[in-house]
């Protein structure tokens, strides 16, 4: 049997629906998020760029009151997972957790299927951390004008590891010779740790390390840190001079990470993202628990992360066209 609905009714049915449509569009903008967001971190479980994700996904998930899932993808100097980023819907479902190499420059070094300007919009930076100028004990240079007259001595045969080609260590290295006027052998790895460990051996002879590798070779003896490379001095090692107190005045090279989203994602989602991983990483824990890993919080606002990553592709394209870098 088919119950016929009156006229009338389906006029105040279809207005009812109307509403309900209308009160709940509404509701799903105020209430972002309602279902889990992926993080999409750009290296591997344990390393830097993890440790922040994960601090802050705990913070997020007691905001939000949604499952906050860290979703590692290393490879290609995060190019991997800014290109997963880039190409997901712009809803507010999908944070990358980026760095210097996905957000700012591998296009210099490779053609790679997104455009970290124009493909990703900026949420907020995350964190700064200063690399350290760390030599083998067996070279002499007890501060950084003596490894300078070294250098100069012996060019291109003081031979300092990193990370591999485009990243924060290898480009902190070139700024140095183009800044101190000496020339150096870069020597690629692939990753900071194995960089290290070769220079502990003695097979390299220094290295621009990020300070959450470096501090056990120094606590170990087997590095000597020379200087910091950011234009202040470490809050955790205040006693450590910075390259430009040290001898090489105007230098700055540091190690950052910051959180973006896909481009066109609506601008009240991220004002809200930006509101609440501001207040995430300036979490007493969550800032005390990064300092002790050598990483200080450093936020800002969206407009404000936009210009620095701006300024950024700005000087580092001009590094490696001068110093005629490229992929090896």
């Amino acid at each position: 049997m088919t119950l016929e609905v009156p006229l009338h009714c389906r006029h105040v049915a279809s207005a009812v629906l109307i509403v309900a449509a209308t009160t709940a569009c509404a509701y799903g903008q105020q209430a972002y998020p309602v279902r889990p967001i992926r993080m999409i971190a750009s290296q591997s479980a344990g390393g830097g760029v993890d440790a922040v994700a994960r601090l802050a996904g705990v913070r997020l998930t007691e905001a939000f009151g949604q499952n906050v899932i860290v979703d590692n993808r290393p490879g290609a100097n995060g190019t991997l997972a800014g290109d997963l980023t880039a190409k997901s819907p712009p809803d507010g479902y999908t944070v990358l957790l980026g760095a210097l190499g996905n957000l700012v420059i591998n296009g210099f070094f490779s053609k790679i299927s997104y455009d970290p300007l124009n493909d990703l919009a900026p949420v907020t930076t995350a964190i700064s951390s200063g690399n350290l100028l760390v030599v083998h004990p067996s070279v002499p240079a007890k501060s950084v004008k003596e490894l300078i007259a070294i250098a100069r001595a012996r060019p291109g045969q003081l031979a300092y590891g990193s990370s591999g080609t485009g990243g924060a260590g290898h480009l902190a290295g070139a700024l140095f010779q183009r800044m101190a006027k000496v020339e150096l052998l870069h020597v690629p790895y692939k990753g900071g740790a194995p960089a290290l460990v070769d220079l502990m051996a003695g097979q390299t002879q220094m290295s621009f390390a990020s300070l959450p590798t470096a501090l056990p070779g120094m606590a170990s003896g087997k590095l000597r840190a020379l200087a910091v490379t950011t234009a202040h001095r470490s809050k955790i090692l205040p006693d450590i001079p910075t390259i430009a107190e040290a001898g090489v005045p105007g230098y700055d090279a540091h190690s950052w990470y910051g959180f973006a989203v896909p481009a066109k994602t609506p601008k009240a989602i991220i004002e809200r993202l930006n509101q609440e991983l501001v207040r995430a990483l300036n979490h007493p824990d969550t800032s005390a628990a990064l300092l002790k890993q050598g990483q200080e919080v450093w936020t800002s606002t969206p407009e404000a992360f936009a210009a620095y990553i701006k300024s950024e592709y700005d000087k580092w394209g001009r590094i490696i066209r001068e110093m005629r870098i490229t992929a090896q």
